[in-house]
């Protein structure tokens, strides 16, 4: 396996997996933000959005669910690396015309690799946990469209899920310090 033909920098030379050398890389504010659906029928949607699922409050629960989830990532994803993360939000927006609720959740750190894995897990948790929630009314509901939807700082920038790239120091991306 040739790794600079593929870019796969999990992976040394010989094609064992292998743990990123960050220590050369320099800190800068890193952000980003994903979202995921979960689906369901209309009665489920309705005991969400009225707050009378009797594992009680749905969205709070998942909203904590989320939050703790970043601070896992690195339990959960083999070679992601623990990062100290700066803020943490988790949001949720009801989608009535779907029977759906969006799990929106936007990470911030200070650090030299960035917080993509975290947003992702967040959501993925909080829509788990929602369908774990839920599931006495329905056991077959729909998690799906699990995305990043921007990622901001690093040598790459600011990138949205349209692909656009914005370089760092154009953004909240700047460069602070060499890191040790």
């Amino acid at each position: 396996m040739n790794t600079s033909e593929t870019n796969l920098t999990h992976f040394d030379a010989s094609g064992n997996a292998v743990m990123v050398d960050v220590s050369e890389k320099t800190v800068t504010f890193r952000e980003a933000t994903a979202h995921g659906i979960i689906t369901m029928n209309a009665e489920a949607f309705a005991a969400v959005e009225s707050g009378t699922v009797k594992k009680g409050d749905v969205l709070g629960v998942a909203r904590i669910a989320g939050i703790m989830a970043t601070k896992r990532t690195s339990e959960l994803i083999p070679l992601c690396h623990p990062l100290p993360l700066t803020k943490v939000s988790v949001d949720f927006r009801l989608l009535p015309e779907r029977q759906a609720v969006e799990a929106l959740c936007t990470v911030k750190t200070a650090g030299v690799t960035g917080v993509e894995m975290e947003a992702l897990t967040a959501v993925s948790v909080a829509a788990l946990t929602i369908y774990d929630m839920c599931k006495a009314v329905q056991k077959d509901m729909k998690i799906q469209n699990i995305r990043l939807l921007r990622k901001s700082g690093g040598k790459s920038g600011t990138r949205t899920s349209g692909g656009q790239t914005r370089y760092a120091h154009h953004e909240r991306g700047r460069r602070l310090r060499k890191h040790p």
